[in-house]
């Protein structure tokens, strides 16, 4: 039971995997950065496993109170968390040739993001039943792929930002972002004020799934390998639409 416990917490970081693989349709990535910014994301869980653990013997950590339960969620996870993922994004493949279209930004995020989600969930299945492994393989493994889609989409922008502003803004945004989303998702999770609350994490990561999937199309239609772009012969990579919009706010 406990090795089919294991695989339903693995199946949905592959599935999201296969789907983010999918999604850069016009120059895929080669393997190897793939498997290390995964094996990245896995490594990265085990130093934020003792941290927060940490927090634990210290007594810091908890949802007893209010502002309790907001420094627990938007500093002592969702910080810690994001901020480790942000720095491997950052000091890898944001750096390397490869790194040569905008949605690459989403693509290493979320095999680094799907690391770190795998062996965590890996980790929840050791310690909770299967009604737990299942229901965060719909709740909590989505929302680390999302997170990381709104990080890799900034990341990218900045990538192939020509103004320095736009790019030192554009990364700030990869980096405050995906911390605002994550701890208020965590914070209605946790919270023990109302039940009901829960249904806002529902809500929290409803919508930065459809935020998510407009960002990785918006993305695709920026790649400056897509076959219309290579005709043009004058491939723009300078985001636009929903991303102007962004910028303009």
């Amino acid at each position: 039971m406990f090795i089919l416990q294991v695989a339903l917490a693995i199946l949905p970081c592959l599935l999201i995997i296969f789907f983010i693989y999918r999604a850069d349709r016009y120059e895929k990535e080669a393997v190897f950065p793939l498997v290390l910014c995964f094996l990245l994301g896995v490594l990265i869980t085990f130093p934020l496993f003792e941290l927060q653990a940490l927090f634990d013997r210290l007594g810091i950590a908890g949802n007893s109170t209010i502002l309790l339960t907001i420094i627990y969620s938007f500093i002592l996870i969702s910080l810690t968390e994001e901020s480790l993922k942000y720095a491997v994004l950052r000091l890898y493949p944001y750096r390397q040739s490869f790194f040569n279209e905008p949605i690459d930004g989403i693509v290493y995020a979320m095999m680094i993001g799907m690391g770190f989600a795998m062996l965590e969930n890996v980790f929840y299945a050791y310690q909770f039943e299967m009604t737990t492994t299942v229901l965060r393989g719909f709740t909590a493994v989505p929302a680390h792929a999302c997170f990381a889609a709104i990080m890799g989409f900034f990341v990218g922008k900045a990538k192939f930002a020509k103004e320095e502003k736009k790019k030192k803004r554009f990364l700030w945004l990869g980096w405050l972002i995906p911390i605002g989303v994550h701890g208020l998702y965590d914070f209605f999770v946790i919270q023990q004020i109302y039940d009901g609350l829960i249904v806002l994490a529902l809500v929290t990561l409803g919508t930065a799934i459809f935020f998510s999937i407009k960002l990785i199309k918006e993305q695709q239609s920026n790649s400056p390998f897509e076959p219309a772009a290579v005709e043009d012969s004058s491939p723009s990579i300078e985001p636009t639409s929903a991303s102007e919009k962004i910028e303009e706010s």
